[in-house]
């Protein structure tokens, strides 16, 4: 993904310290780790090679994209399928300059079709266990809810998570937008707060009533994070709103560029000129072939973005982090000192 960018440049994003905050595990499930899982728990894959695999992710727009990404995920049975997804993952971005993540999973997923909640979490926990020890990498769980399905459905899901709430920061919402506005999930989200669980919400971009959801999750659901939400440039309150409670924004400028042309390049840029908590995340970068590093790149290119803005970046995937203060100083600290250094 990164074009005509200096060698150089390249190398320099790669080392940046960053955070992730819009990944979603399941989303990391490259071709080669589908093979080896399916051949463990005998799964007779219909691709034979990992190109075949790579020609099924194909997808115009979010519907074709989960008509391919659900059916994908029937490789993941076991607690260690799911520990090396994680494991992968956090290895990659270990090495794109990721020093702390915020992973999405979508337990629902698996648990409607027989997986136990368990199996799932504990195989992600322990990945996060090694990865930390090896690596030093810092991660969390945000567990989020899947909006096509029934808010009882979502509340049962949080009832099934409260005794592992030690391994989960916070909940999200994502899958199909259409129809499936964030008010239709706010009995779920008022107690997922009561019990300790920060708040973020997908509001994926250029859906049917964008702006009216982003402005339901702000308002309604008051969201600490909000997904994507770029469709938030249509409306100057909401923008000053977000603004002035400086809540973040986790765009992903690659995962855009599959369903629009300008990857919404202007409106990220904008945002971030303007002084907005805009941060750059991979999404679901097996699909979309580019992870952290990738996206900063890609919109460097496609933007004109200059070294500064590069690394104001960098600093607001810490900022709308949910670290505490002291670990968040800790981390921007490191920018300093790898900038200064550079």
């Amino acid at each position: 993904m990164t074009g005509t960018v200096r060698p150089d440049l390249a190398e320099f994003v790669r080392g940046l310290p960053k955070a992730e905050l819009h990944l979603h595990l399941e989303g990391t499930l490259e071709p080669e780790l589908k093979f080896r899982l399916a051949e463990r728990n005998g799964i007779e894959l219909p691709q034979r090679t990992v190109e075949e695999v790579r020609q099924t992710y194909r997808f115009h727009d979010l519907t074709s994209f989960l008509q391919v990404y659900y059916p994908a995920i029937q490789v993941l049975q076991q607690p260690q399928d799911f520990h090396d997804l994680a494991f992968d993952y956090l290895t990659r971005a270990n090495a794109d300059g990721i020093r702390h993540v915020e992973m999405f999973f979508d337990p629902q997923a698996h648990t409607g079709r027989g997986v136990p909640f368990h199996s799932v979490i504990s195989g992600y926990r322990s990945a996060i266990v090694q990865a930390r020890r090896e690596f030093g990498i810092s991660a969390e769980l945000i567990l989020c809810f899947l909006r096509d399905h029934s808010a009882e459905y979502a509340m049962a899901t949080l009832m099934e998570a409260l005794p592992y709430r030690d391994w989960i920061i916070g909940v999200g919402l994502d899958s199909d937008e259409r129809g499936n506005p964030p008010r239709k999930f706010a009995a779920v989200f008022e107690r997922a707060r009561r019990e300790g669980f920060l708040l973020t919400m997908h509001c994926d971009i250029d859906q049917p009533d964008s702006r009216e959801h982003i402005r339901q999750a702000l308002e309604e659901i008051g969201v600490d994070r909000l997904d994507h939400g770029t469709n938030i440039v249509e409306d100057d309150r909401l923008v000053e709103l977000v603004r002035a409670k400086g809540i973040g924004l986790t765009c992903c400028p690659v995962s855009n560029s599959f369903v629009t042309a300008q990857m919404k390049s202007d409106e990220i840029v904008g945002l971030l000129d303007r002084g907005l908590l805009v941060t750059l995340n991979s999404d679901d970068p097996a699909y979309f072939g580019a992870y952290a590093a990738d996206n900063y790149l890609a919109l460097r290119e496609h933007a004109g973005l200059d070294v500064d803005q590069l690394v104001r970046l960098a600093r607001n995937s810490f900022r709308a982090s949910w670290l505490t203060p002291a670990r968040l100083d800790g981390y921007l600290r490191e920018i300093d000192a790898y900038v200064a250094t550079d």
